[in-house]
């Protein structure tokens, strides 16, 4: 990778950032160091006897777990396995992998880019690839398996720098995570959190509490993180890291035209495409729909907690018919080949997750990423902050918060019971601030290594360059959690001073003026 020169400060920060965090040891290694510092911590904290009460539990305190205890060294030991096998992005990625190994190894995605390289204008690439990894929240997870692999495919085959792709794509389905178009499954999950936290001041204007109540102003984020998400990957991004020279296999960096085999293949994937989605629709669209929840409900079924199998059945299905028809796949032994040739590059990651699944567990095991978020809300009401200044404040220690807790309803479970109660007391709805919450949770998830999926971000950009680390990524996200946030709080402050609705029957102040 050849870097342009940089002498602007932000440029040099940024290659200070990445410099100190190539330093440190490789990702495996890092998280195994986490994991033990992890350890020795609980067991100071534990002696020093840190607590916190729990806001969900009034009353109830809860202390750090000393994991050097007998308890403790036994839960490390009989744990081990299912800290690996239940790390969260583990069954997520190797499962839709092998939907997408198919659609890759028979040549289905290589004619697609080919294809979309030579008929889509070149300008607006970038803001399509962050669009859709904003969109890709109502898929859950699998924008970070699909599009940050895909966005470096797709600006290496235009000749442009992989990882600013990668960027891009990481960019929108991360810090971009609770914007999007459509209502999502975070949407009902946060609404319960704040329904529960309203209830406690005034249960009947929680009644009126509903999953849409952020919808108005998320619709508005998408189009305007787009754009931040563009000019940061065009104008700063992109520009530091330079031309790209780390070599590019042909089936990625060609733009020829397509061959009639091969356009063929397309139109019989496309079909079959059409085909699959159809028969997945029938899952849930009808009211009679086996994949509706118990009272026939679309959000929060069983269909969308099984989307990481249907995204493997949606690449798999038309892979299979495009390698049939171009011959890139002759017999069942084809198909099994491609598979664990798939699996077979998956090698780093699986070790880098059995690492980093000890250290998130020993680090939820341990109390002290509950004890650090009640912590942190305490000195929020502490400050005696109002207005503007409070909500300011209140994203801040939420988005540092979320450096060490990736969960978003875990976090919002500890802090919608002190934050909603206590911004309705001064005058501000609990859709302020849940919406406020949700700002600060995405815009900071690109620079946190404890996010689960920033291990697997690690491992797509070294395929094509062996030398990136944590520091290189961080220094190379940071301006987007830098940009995003600043775009997102001053579109904030404008919806709160202008007073309009977050959402169908969502006020900005309460009560309702």
């Amino acid at each position: 990778m050849v870097k342009q020169k940089n002498n602007g400060f932000v440029m040099r920060s940024l290659d200070t950032i990445e410099r100190v965090g190539n330093k440190l040891p490789h990702p495996v290694t890092l998280f195994f160091i986490f994991a033990g510092l992890v350890v020795v911590f609980s067991a100071i904290l534990s002696l020093l006897n840190v607590t916190a009460e729990d806001p969900t539990n009034p009353g109830e305190m809860l202390a750090v777990k000393n994991l050097l205890s007998t308890e403790g060294i036994q839960y490390m030991f009989t744990s081990a396995v299912t800290n690996f096998t239940e790390f969260a992005p583990l069954g997520t990625v190797l499962v839709t992998m092998i939907g997408i190994g198919i659609a890759e190894r028979s040549g289905l995605i290589s004619t697609m880019l080919r294809g979309l390289v030579t008929s889509v204008p070149k300008q607006l690439l970038t803001a399509t690839l962050v669009f859709a990894g904003i969109m890709s929240s109502m898929a859950a997870d699998a924008g970070y398996v699909v599009l940050t692999p895909l966005g470096a495919v797709l600006f290496a085959a235009l000749g442009r720098h992989p990882l600013a792709g990668l960027a891009a794509a990481f960019a929108g389905v991360s810090a971009g995570y609770s914007a999007n178009l459509l209502i999502t499954s975070l949407d009902p999950l946060l609404a319960s959190l704040t329904q529960m936290a309203a209830a406690t001041y005034d249960p009947q204007y929680a009644e009126g509490i509903n999953i849409a109540m952020n919808y108005y102003f998320m619709i508005i984020s998408v189009f305007v993180l787009t754009l931040a998400g563009t000019y940061v990957t065009e104008k700063m991004v992109e520009p530091r890291l330079g031309k790209y020279e780390g070599g590019i296999q042909s089936s990625e960096g060609e733009a020829t035209a397509l061959k009639v085999e091969e356009k063929r293949g397309l139109v019989g994937a496309g079909i079959a495409f059409v085909l699959t989605c159809s028969a997945l629709a029938l899952l849930i669209v009808p009211e009679w729909g086996p994949m509706r929840g118990p009272e026939g409900e679309i959000i929060d079924s069983p269909f969308f907690t099984s989307l990481v199998p249907i995204i493997l059945i949606v690449f798999l299905i038309p892979g299979l018919v495009y390698g049939l028809i171009t011959k890139s796949i002759r017999n069942d032994k084809d198909v099994a080949n491609q598979m664990s040739e798939t699996m077979a590059t998956m090698g780093a990651y699986i070790v880098l997750a059995f690492a980093a699944g000890q250290f998130v567990a020993y680090f939820g095991e341990s109390n002290m990423g509950i004890i650090l978020a009640i912590q942190g809300a305490n000195f929020i009401e502490s400050t005696g902050f109002t207005g503007i200044p409070l909500i300011l404040t209140f994203i801040f220690v939420a988005g540092f918060i979320n450096l060490f807790i990736g969960s978003a309803s875990a976090k919002w479970a500890i802090m919608a019971p002190i934050f909603v109660p206590m911004m309705m007391h001064l005058g501000y709805s609990p859709e302020l601030t849940t919406v406020a919450y949700r700002v600060a949770d995405s815009t900071t998830n690109v620079i946190s290594p404890l996010m689960p999926y920033f291990a697997i971000v690690i491992a797509f950009a070294q395929k094509y360059d062996k030398k990136v680390g944590i520091g290189t990524l961080i220094s190379t996200m940071l301006p987007y959690s830098i940009v995003f946030s600043i775009v997102w709080i001053i579109m904030l402050i404008a919806w709160l001073l202008l007073g309009i609705d977050l959402g169908p029957g969502s006020p900005i102040h309460y009560p309702a003026n």
